[in-house]
């Protein structure tokens, strides 16, 4: 192998590599027959990194097309049936990216969130009847009588009574949905305050009525569509966390029968069979090790970037990573007995518990719907009492109050505001999810951190490239460009940042576990574990025929911002807890170094949820901030969740917001703009309420016509609107 300052995995220029890549392209289309494969890629930054995955995959033989979405870090890839995913995730492992496999037969029942592109299409023909009704209604506002009247406003109902059945549609369902259970939401009072005023304005129409109200019917669904819109636009459009997580258990496995293995699905698999997992792979269920000896990624289970080493008669989880050798592995657990899936299904619990949060919008509701049918009965019936019986003037009074009491400045309070502060976290560096998250976020009294990858950047960094002779140094990276663990591709990343002399290095091996050897000159050089490479002492070194002759030293970086979000916790009285997987050793000194009293090693997924149902059982509202699948169950059950935009893809779509920065002292931002949007929408509150208590009584004692009341509902709905934006 030969290693020099220009060929340690280098990127070309993006627009160069583009171009290229679109030219190779032209000659590898997918064909027919092809099998598609979904990768996932969560160290994928930029649109370099497109670059280098789409050219260094499409350069495989048997691969024929490759799409990389960075919004959502995967992969999709066409092949050849006969190519294996080891292949696939060896050549990314190679390139530097971590790469795992997902079930595209999992990930295809998901299907594209279409509710805010319906609600935005009837907001459009909403506005646009609205527009044209009100020019025509300006004409019978200025004078227009008898015939003409007539004429308008037989054009005006051919305009909005299809507009009223189409548009106004979403608030029809969900009202019949709550009346079929014998129960009130906001909806109804909107749905019967719309169909109402269409029906007495089709009924003035047909007796050559002075008015008819049209527009108002018409301006009351813009106006309640547009809160609707802006309430979905802040909803997450990611699926299920429990969906995703159930995406990373591998369809097939290779079961070895007379010792020659063979592909089947996991369906097939029985407790003690034999099955063979590759390097690269990953384990397809629990089970005990009975041949090989190897290197596991356990990430998704401990959150630490270290590989684990193991032997014969050691315990394997379906969704490890098999690192450098082969293994033989005795079946002892598949499909929904296996670990993975328990936490899949500890996760879809928790996600379930959280969606019944009650947010204060429906807590408004729940009271304002029953007054509102109450107050406009009264008002039809005492009318009807005072007017000796007239129908339709009662039934006019009825339909005014009905509509200036709609709670159209209730529906607008929280996704007006919900929608400035997800923007303006937006351009902090935070993704806001779910609907109700700010909501949560401001109610939070404690926070719990995963450490590796959270607070720290979560992979080992070289600390001393420097310090190492350049040829030493070009032998590390020789050896270490074969080898997918984390401190080598460490040494491969410091290396690329020097002018190294060139050297060849042959017959590379790697012993899982241990290190890397090969030969240079006619000498054994050795990178590994000190007692195996040399003569003795710890850590990392290289070795020439057994003699020491540099140590590699590592340590995780602090992410940005950490110092700083934790005086302003600390400030704030907030108290905070450190839950890792890591050993006790790195977890107390790691906990000592930024000042965290509170900390516990060695936490297991089960263990973090167990101590978030704890605290849950003890009334407090936890923010939980990780990064991993070990994480995901814990983030599900906490009252509101943060995650980087570097976890994985069941993590992100666990979490209630996303952390797009590499500061993470932006979460104070988000902290302190979710207590202002509180306020905002208990304000907005205040103004429907003292709008109802100074609107209301002229509706109810024959002032208002229906109108004049959609004229101050609309008014009520802009107040609402621009103090939303004094969030920002």
């Amino acid at each position: 192998m030969t290693v020099t300052d220009t060929h340690i995995g280098l990127s070309a220029c993006p627009g160069c590599d583009a171009t290229a890549l679109a030219t190779q392209r032209a000659g590898n289309a997918a064909q027919h027959g092809d099998r598609e494969v979904a990768l996932s890629l969560p160290t994928i930054n930029c649109a370099a990194c497109i670059s280098v995955v789409e050219r260094g995959l499409i350069a495989l033989p048997g691969v024929s097309d490759v799409r990389v979405n960075l919004t959502r870090k995967r992969a999709t890839i066409y092949v050849k049936p006969d190519i294996d995913d080891v292949v696939l995730t060896n050549a990314l492992a190679a390139l530097g990216y971590d790469a795992q496999p997902l079930d595209q037969a999992t990930l295809s029942a998901d299907r594209s969130d279409r509710a805010a592109r319906d609600l935005l299409m009837r907001l459009g023909v909403a506005g646009f009847a609205m527009m044209n009704v009100m020019l025509l209604s300006v004409a019978v506002w200025s004078g227009a009588s008898d015939v003409t009247r007539d004429l308008f406003h037989w054009i005006s109902a051919a305009i909005a009574l299809p507009t009223i059945i189409f548009a106004a549609q979403p608030f029809y369902v969900n009202a019949w949905r709550a009346l079929r259970v014998a129960r009130l939401n906001m909806d109804v009072p909107i749905s019967l305050a719309i169909v109402l005023a269409a029906g007495m304005s089709l009924f003035e129409v047909a007796h050559s009525g002075d008015h008819a109200y049209f527009d108002a019917a018409l301006s009351l669904t813009f106006f309640l569509l547009a809160g609707r819109y802006l309430d979905q636009r802040t909803r997450t459009v990611a699926r299920s966390a429990a969906t995703e997580l159930a995406a990373l258990e591998t369809p097939t496995a290779l079961r070895v029968t007379d010792g020659v293995p063979q592909t089947v699905s996991l369906s097939e698999l029985c407790v003690g069979d034999l099955v063979l997992v590759r390097p690269g792979a990953r384990m397809p269920v629990d089970g005990q090790i009975i041949r090989g000896e190897s290197e596991l990624d356990r990430a998704f289970l401990t959150g630490e970037s270290d590989p684990v080493f193991v032997r014969p008669d050691d315990i394997v989880r379906a969704g490890e990573i098999n690192l450098t050798g082969p293994l033989d592995v005795r079946v002892t657990s598949v499909g929904k007995d296996t670990f993975l899936h328990s936490l899949t299904d500890l996760i879809s619990v928790a996600e379930d518990a959280k969606s019944r949060y009650n947010s204060l919008a429906d807590r408004a509701a729940a009271i304002y719907a029953p007054a509102v049918h109450l107050l406009a009965f009264a008002a039809f019936v005492m009318w009807m009492y005072l007017s000796g019986g007239d129908v339709r003037y009662s039934l006019n009074i009825a339909v005014a109050t009905l509509i200036i009491t709609c709670p159209c400045a209730l529906g607008l309070a929280v996704p007006a505001v919900s929608t400035v502060a997800s923007g303006a976290l937006f351009r902090r560096g935070l993704l806001v999810k779910h609907a109700t998250a700010l909501e949560r976020l401001a109610e939070v009294d404690t926070v719990i951190f995963d450490k590796t990858g959270t607070l720290t950047v979560g992979k080992p960094t070289l600390l001393n490239p420097t310090d190492i002779a350049p040829q030493d140094f070009a032998l590390a990276a020789a050896l270490a460009i074969a080898s997918a663990h984390p401190r080598s591709r460490s040494i491969v990343d410091a290396a690329r940042g020097q002018v190294l002399p060139t050297v060849t290095v042959t017959n590379i091996k790697e012993l899982p576990g241990h290190g890397i050897a090969g030969c240079w000159n006619g000498k054994r050089v050795a990178l590994g574990r000190a007692d195996w490479a040399g003569s003795g002492g710890h850590g990392t070194v290289l070795a020439i025929d057994g003699h020491i002759r540099t140590t590699f030293e590592f340590q995780d970086t602090l992410r940005v911002g950490v110092d700083q979000l934790l005086a302003h916790l600390r400030k704030r009285g907030l108290p905070v807890t450190l839950l890792s997987g890591d050993t006790a050793s790195n977890v107390e000194g790691f906990a000592e170094a930024i000042g965290l009293p509170d900390w516990r090693a060695g936490v297991l997924p089960t263990e973090k949820a167990q101590f978030l149902e704890d605290l849950n059982a003890k009334g407090k509202h936890v923010l939980m901030v990780g990064d991993g699948l070990n994480d995901t169950a814990a983030m599900a059950l906490a009252h509101v969740s943060i995650t980087p935009a570097s976890a994985l893809d069941a993590t992100r779509v666990a979490a209630d917001i996303v952390l797009i920065s590499s500061d993470v002292s932006k979460i104070e931002d988000a902290l302190r703009i979710a207590r202002s949007a509180r306020h905002r929408i208990l304000e907005n509150f205040g103004v429907a309420a003292c709008y109802n208590m100074v609107a209301v009584p002229f509706a109810f004692f024959g002032f208002a016509t229906p109108l004049s009341a959609a004229i101050a509902m609309s008014t009520s709905s802009i107040v609402v609107s621009l103090n939303a934006l004094r969030v920002r």
